[in-house]
This record gives structure tokens, sequence and C-alpha cells, in this order.
């Protein structure tokens, strides 16, 4: 009987399991936890819904929702939904996806534009501390009074303004009086600080945009900084955890903060409790980690984006791309991107990550989750001559060869059979233990041929080979013993299933894509090979298998059947990664 195993990702350990972690971070909550300071620890995971999540979000995903996991605190997803005009809710709908394939699950879904009310409000709080103003400058004017790293920047000629004048604009700028780009709301700090970050920096812009949660409520729009603090503040997150480019932020992130008060402006939040969401109101702190670099590839969302819309792939879904929805069409599971998101570890040291180690803790994963099959690939017909033509039987096979939960499975055997093409060589070279003229090898659970003829055609090219089948030598038999080098596998050709199949490598040919010192772009180093598509022959239970259902081919690698196109009458598989690492030779 045949035991169909459900999909690697459902095999997959639960991460919860996992031995306690040790870093920077986590150090800094328990000793948080253990000092009394928080009596819950909250995260919170806030992607912006510009694009699709790519793999280094991954890392962020799993740091957010495992923290708060491993000490019984809660995770949010918030999306920071502050710049209308680049948003979709396709992507919206995409990060849900991501997020819970990962094996999260969010305490509550919030969004920046549910707090824009509060940070109104906390706008006008600014205003009337003297702590914000309305600047008429241009965005290029802006720039030129900034300054720059050695010089300090210039007072804008409108930063003191009274109080009621900077109430009156600002309202009329709410009211929509004003065109895009005339007005912004800047914080009042330090045009000589060190930081550029804080030389007055803006808190508001026009922008008549339509959103997609308030619609045309809202002709001004929060800038990040103020948004994203004040949305940790608003939902009571204890850790704020970003990657290190926001590092030069945190003061203004602080400086937000500590301004505005939300713990004790409980009128500013009115508008929230008014809609019933609870007052947490806290203090976050923010905390700043590497980002996660890999090499091969890019993650520039900008760039993901011009090969979707250029069609250098094939959308954002393509199994060459490194979004979530890309890598795991390619056959990816949430157990082997936790297992790469815990071995890079939580530093402060930025550094680039070998795709091999990605690849690495997918192979490891699938090879104790994934059940195999026998597929070739790149056909060569094989005709067993002292077998009848119509001779016809089931072989036993194990799922699985360390594993007996996977149960096993009955294979057709006849005298046709296909094997992989480099299974066979007329001249072999040094070394090789595959099949030869004259020569012996172990048809995988059938027992040991020796091909006898080579069959050409006209341009000299070998289309069939022929040969005997040693009846002794099935497994468990005496004549099994026999010394034979090599073990080929192979498919019943007329029980096989004709299956397309897509091999899929790096989208790029160079380490370091992003690198133009050479006067080339990344688009100049997509890689030619990145996919190869074929028809090859797989045994009949691999192609009833469901869409995602994940094997190993037996000596061919791993593969999965593709999440959209595969079904039984039209199998489709994808090369999720190769049994060895094939770029280590290249390096």
């Amino acid at each position: 009987m045949s035991v169909e195993p459900a999909p690697a990702h459902e095999v997959a350990a639960d991460p919860s399991a996992a031995p306690v972690k040790n870093d920077f971070i986590r150090q800094i909550v328990r000793e948080d936890v253990a000092s009394g300071k928080h009596a819950a620890i909250r995260t919170r995971f806030p992607p912006e819904p510009n694009g699709y999540l790519h793999i280094g979000h991954a890392k962020a995903i799993c740091l957010d929702f495992g923290i708060a996991g491993e000490f019984g605190g809660r995770c949010n997803l918030r999306f920071d939904d502050t710049n209308p005009a680049k948003e979709d809710p396709e992507y919206v709908e995409a990060i849900q996806e991501d997020v819970r394939w990962l094996g999260f699950d969010w305490a509550e879904l919030r969004h920046a534009s549910d707090y824009f009310d509060v940070f109104y409000l906390a706008a006008q709080k600014l205003i009337r501390q003297g702590d914000a103003f309305v600047c008429d400058l241009s965005a290029e004017e802006v720039r030129a009074y900034r300054g720059n790293l050695t010089e300090p920047g210039r007072n804008s000629p409108y930063r003191d303004r009274s109080v009621e004048e900077n109430l009156d604009l600002f309202a009329r700028m709410r009211a929509g009086e004003f065109a895009d780009g005339a007005r912004t709301l800047r914080a009042k700090i330090d045009m000589a600080s060190g930081n550029i970050n804080l030389r007055d920096p803006a808190l508001y812009r026009i922008k008549k945009v339509a959103h997609q949660n308030t619609g045309d409520a809202w002709p001004i729009y929060p800038m990040y900084d103020f948004a994203h603090s004040l949305s940790d503040s608003c939902e009571g997150i204890t850790h704020s955890l970003c990657t290190l480019e926001f590092e030069d932020h945190r003061p203004l992130y602080d400086w937000c903060v500590a301004k505005v008060d939300l713990p004790n402006s409980p009128e500013l939040l009115a508008p929230l409790l008014a809609k019933g969401y609870p007052n947490e109101a806290a203090i976050p702190r923010q905390i700043e980690f590497s980002r996660a670099n890999l090499n091969y590839t890019v993650m520039s969302k900008r760039k993901l984006m011009v090969l979707v819309q250029e069609k250098l792939v094939d959308g954002w879904d393509d199994p060459r791309m490194p979004t979530l929805q890309g890598i795991r069409r390619r056959g990816y599971t949430p157990a082997s991107l936790r297992l790469w998101a815990e071995r890079l570890g939580v530093s402060k040291q930025n550094s680039v990550i070998d795709y091999s180690v990605l690849e690495g803790c997918l192979r490891e994963d699938l090879d104790a989750a994934a059940a195999r099959r026998m597929a070739v690939i790149d056909p060569l017909k094989l005709v067993i001559t002292n077998l009848d033509d119509a001779h016809e039987e089931s072989l036993h096979f194990a799922n699985h060869p360390k594993d007996e939960r996977f149960g096993a499975r009955q294979i057709p055997f006849s005298n046709q059979l296909w094997i992989e093409r480099e299974d066979f060589e007329e001249v072999p070279p040094k070394g090789y233990k595959r099949l030869i003229p004259g020569g012996e090898v172990r048809l995988r659970g059938a027992g040991i041929l020796r091909c006898d003829e080579v069959i050409k055609d006209e341009a000299g090219q070998i289309v069939e080979l022929r040969g005997t089948l040693d009846p002794e030598s099935r497994p468990g038999m005496a004549g099994a013993d026999r010394k034979i080098k090599g073990t080929i596998h192979w498919v019943s050709a007329r029980h096989a299933v004709a299956a397309e199949v897509r091999l899929y490598d790096r989208l790029f040919d160079v380490a370091a894509p992003d690198d133009d010192s050479d006067g080339k772009t990344y688009q100049d180093h997509l890689n030619p090979n990145s996919r190869t598509t074929t028809t090859g022959y797989v045994e009949p239970s691999a192609a009833q298998a469901a869409p995602e259902t994940a094997f190993q081919f037996e000596r061919v690698g791993y593969f999965v059947a593709d999440r959209y196109d595969h079904s039984a009458e039209r199998p489709v598989f994808n090369r999720s990664v190769t049994l060895r690492d094939t770029w280590a030779a290249k390096a």
C-alpha cells in the first residue's frame, strides 16, 4: 500500500521546540523581564505594503515573532501604510500569507492609518509646545538649507512662525487648501546637529492621493519616522526591532516618542479609544540588528520591481526571485527558512551570507522531510531483451530510507525503461562507474543489468540501449551480492508519466550583482542559465502528488510540484536545490 507523505513544510518540526537562543537582543529582553521593567513583551513586524516581502524579511519575521513567542508576549502585524501612492491591497494580502506560511500568526492586525487621527493631534501638540513649525521651503530648498556631514545646516526662514500661525497653516494643510509639496510640517530640533536626521526633519507632507483604507479623508500624510515611532507607542510595543540602517534614526524616534508622550497624554488617544481600541500607550525602545544580505541576489524592492516590470522574470512569484512568494514556489520550506534565520544569528555586524548556506538549510530540511521518488529528467530508452514485451510487475520501495513513518509504495517495472542519459557513456572517462558497453550496473531495486547493444540514429546519436537483466540478482537474492560499482535509477517507460521539469539556478551569475564598479548594472549579470525546461518522466505516484509536495528525486535533486501549474494530468516539477553544492567548484 502506498502511503502519501504530507508536503515537506507540514512534516517540519515545531519552531517552539527549538533550544534556547542567546543574542544581544534576547539578553536585553531577559534583563527587562527580570527587572520588572515590562510585565509583558510586545513586538511588531511593520512592513510597508509597497511590494512583496523578500528573504531578508524572513529573518525579521522570525526575530519579531520569535522573541514574542519565546517570552510569552505578543507580536502585531502592522502595515506602515503612510505612502498610498505606492501601496496596493495585492501586497497586503501577500504579506499576510507569507507571515502565516512561515509559521507565525499575529496578535492583532494593525495599520499606521489606524492612528492618523492620533498623529494629527500629536502634531498639533508639538506645534503648541514650540517643537514643530510649518515650512514653505521646497524640497530643493530644504536640501540646500540642510548642510552636509562637515557643514551645519541653516534655519528655515519660516522656523520662527508663531504657534497660532503654525496651527492655522497646519489646519489649512489638513483641509486640502494647498498644493502637493507646497508646505511641510517640520520638527524644530537642531540644524547644527551632527546627525542630519535631527536637522528639523519633516513630520508631514501634502500628498493628495487616495488611501486604500482611509479614502480621500487625508490630503496630508505623516512621514515614516514620525508615524513609526508613534505607532509603536500606541500599541505598547516594548522592543521595536529594526535593521541597522535605522540606527541613525533612533534619536529622532526617541525625540518623537518623548515630545509627544502618549502614555501621559490621554487626550491624544481619544480618537483611538472611540474606535474601540484599548489604551496600551507606552514608551518603546528601538534596537537595531544587522540585515540578512545574501550574495548572488539583489533585495532592493526597487530593483526587484524593475525585474518584474521589464519582464526579466515571470513575476513576483517567479521561483528565481528572492521574494518569499518566489522561493516558496521554488520549493523552499518554512522550516528551512527558520533554520536559516537561526544560523544567521542576531548581531550588529553587517555581512554578506553565502547562498550555499541558504541551500544547505533546505537540503538539511528536505533530507529528513521529503519522500523519495524516481524520475528521469534527460531520458534515454533502455530495453531489457530477456524480459517479454508483456512483462509487468510492481516492485516494493520505501518512501524514505531513514524514516519508516513515510511508509512504502509500489513502482511499476517493465522491459522498457527510461534512464538518465548521463548514466551511460560509450567511451567512459576515468573513474566512471555507471553503464558502459558490455558493462554491468545495478538497477535500483530491480537487479543487475548488462549493456549488450547501443542503437544510434542516422546522425550517430544514441537513441536506445539494449541489455540483459540477471534474474538472480534482485535485492535479497544470492546473486545480488556480486560486487557492482554503480547503481542507477529508472522509471518504467510504459507506466511513467511525462512531466515538465524546470531546472532553476541562481538568478545572477556573479556574487555581487549590485557592484557596478565594472560599469555594468545588476541586469547585465542575469544568469542566462537560471532556468532551463525539459520534459522528463516520473513514476506514477509522483505525478499524483498535490501541488507544493516536495520530493527528493533519487540521484537527481530536490523538487517540488509547482504551486500553480502542477496537476496529475500535467505534472510540473521545479528543482528546489541540487543534491550537492554545484557552485563550490566555481568559486
